[in-house]
């Protein structure tokens, strides 16, 4: 099996998400860092003059730090977090290392949008646009992220779109595939491979603790399935992880589903 190091990050952006620091399925180092407003005691990020993309810096500054270090001693990273623009510093991380992968993308959501074309103004919902270099690009400067060639981005399944975003992402050049052995197949094999999971992709009948449930999409044993085929790429070089929602988790059902989906795959990995 191929040596592995994970980071949770337990926060939603500058929420606190302690009960992902309790995980006791997975032996990973805690980020101790915290967002700006957060560690100054200060009201939460958008009721400040901070605005919540300086109040994370520091978080995704450790991601970073930990995926460049990691990656760079040929140990696999793996990040998870309880949002998606986490993602962002992940891939800032391994381009430091010197991997210059294709990123897979798998969501409910689109996560395209920019502050041009939202209708909510939400954060969470514009990692994908600007890691492809679409609208604001203060995460990607602070992480020290390079944009991605759109060609270069593999998304499934985005049940759940804005208008506005929906049209930018038929307009763009990203991969789009609404099933998940169709975005398998068109995998090129000769380049290194960054896998971001939202586990809201998987359908909320089976993984129901989410912060956006959308209906529809794959089970549990549809994504697990795809993992364990995904992992028998030549070269996976990262994975991040944008978590269920643990807060609504109250049996415990949709951790162990989501943790079941990336145990599989990071235990098949050569």
């Amino acid at each position: 099996m191929t040596r592995q190091a994970t980071l949770i990050t337990p926060f939603f952006l500058t929420t606190p998400r302690p009960v992902l620091a309790s995980l006791d399925r997975i032996n990973a180092r805690i980020s101790d860092a915290v967002p700006l407003a957060l560690s100054d005691g200060d009201p939460a990020p958008g009721e400040t003059e901070i605005g919540i993309q300086q109040a994370v810096a520091p978080v995704h500054e450790a991601i970073a730090a930990f995926v460049a270090e990691t990656a760079g001693s040929g140990t696999l990273p793996v990040s998870l977090a309880g949002d998606c623009c986490a993602a962002i510093p992940m891939l800032a991380g391994l381009q430091t290392a010197g991997t210059d992968p294709l990123l897979v993308w798998l969501d409910a959501h689109g996560d395209f949008n920019t502050w041009q074309t939202s209708p909510s103004g939400f954060l969470g919902g514009m990692p994908l646009a600007m890691m492809a270099g679409r609208g604001e690009m203060t995460l990607m400067q602070s992480a020290g992220a390079r944009v991605l060639p759109e060609s270069d981005i593999f998304f499934c399944d985005g049940r759940d779109l804005d208008p506005e975003e929906a049209v930018a992402l038929a307009e763009s050049d990203v991969r789009q595939f609404s099933d998940l052995n169709d975005l398998l197949s068109a995998l090129p094999r000769n380049r290194p491979i960054y896998v971001h999971f939202d586990t809201d992709i998987i359908s909320s009948d089976d993984v129901p603790a989410q912060s956006y449930p959308v209906p529809g999409g794959p089970s549990a044993a549809d994504v697990k399935a795809f993992f364990q085929k995904l992992a028998e790429h030549d070269s996976i070089a990262g994975m991040s992880i944008s978590s269920w929602n643990p807060d609504l988790d109250t049996d415990g059902r949709s951790a162990r589903l989501c943790l079941d989906c990336v145990d599989g795959f990071l235990n098949a990995l050569h």
